[in-house]
Order: C-alpha cells, then sequence, then structure tokens
C-alpha cells in the first residue's frame, strides 16, 4: 500500500473514531508527542496524546458527524508528511447547543515503525453556524492568512 494512501486511511480512521467515540483507536492514531492546536477554533493547544485525549474524552457531545474532503497530502521524506484537509462538522451538545462548521485541518504525519501517526493537527474554521438565534461565526480574509500558499501544513 502506498504512503499516500495509508495516510488518507489515517485520517478516515480520525473521523470515523472521533463520531464513534472510539477512545482507543481514536488515541491510537497520534504519536505520542503529537501536538494539536485547536485555537483558530477556539479552543487550546495541547502538547501530548495524553493531554489531548484527555479533552477529547471529555467532550460532552451527543452526536457528532465529521468528514474530510479533498485531501492534499506531500510526502516531505521516507517517514515524513504534510497533510491539509477541508473539514466539514456538526455536534449536538449535551446542553442541547448545536454547530455546524465548515474548515481546515493542517497536518504532519510520522511514520514510525511502518505506520503512520498524526504529529500535528491544528483546525480552523471558515464559519461556524450555532444554534437557532445565535449568529454564525465567519472566519473572513483576515483569519484565513494561515491556508494561503502552497502548503501551509509544511510551516
Amino acid at each position: 500500500m502506498d504512503d499516500i494512501e495509508e495516510i488518507r486511511k489515517l485520517k478516515a480512521r480520525y473521523f470515523r473514531s472521533l463520531d464513534s467515540k472510539d477512545w482507543d483507536l481514536y488515541g491510537s492514531l497520534f504519536a505520542s508527542d503529537v501536538v494539536v492546536d485547536l485555537r483558530r477554533a477556539g479552543g487550546q493547544l495541547f502538547e501530548g496524546r495524553e493531554a489531548y485525549m484527555e479533552y477529547a474524552r471529555g467532550m460532552k457531545l451527543i452526536q457528532s458527524v465529521h468528514h474530510g474532503h479533498m485531501p492534499e497530502i506531500e510526502l516531505t521524506g521516507p517517514t515524513t508528511a504534510t497533510g491539509i484537509w477541508a473539514m466539514e462538522d456538526y455536534n449536538i451538545w449535551e446542553d442541547g447547543s448545536q454547530n455546524h462548521g465548515w474548515g481546515h485541518y493542517l497536518e504532519t504525519y510520522e511514520k514510525t515503525d511502518g505506520r503512520w501517526t498524526i504529529k500535528t493537527m491544528a483546525l480552523s474554521y471558515l464559519r461556524i453556524e450555532r444554534s437557532l438565534g445565535a449568529p454564525p461565526i465567519i472566519a473572513g480574509v483576515e483569519n484565513t492568512g494561515h491556508l494561503r500558499g502552497l502548503n501551509p501544513a509544511g510551516g
């Protein structure tokens, strides 16, 4: 199997395990020293798999639906790669609120012992529509500079 296809499968498992709350599988998809940056999505920065998984397991989601589209994957070495994924998500929270968002994941990957994992992951939204009555959050041009250029995931 080629490396780009393995990375596509890695991200597909990411979305499936997140939505099914399969936390063992979800956690296995990240490098032990992963850095997850959710600051552009209204969250925080997590360093290390355990710190991020504590956050993920604690999310108060009743249901989530995540889709990744149009991957731009570039092999940067025999054991490294970058990826950009357009995404859409829909979440229903325990408090009854809902959000529907569109944005991007910027990622790096690392291959160890023949297996690809997510090394860094940054999520940003272009638009988030919240529960009825709440105005949408729109990134606008000024908040999309991090997506510009041929390979913004490559640093």
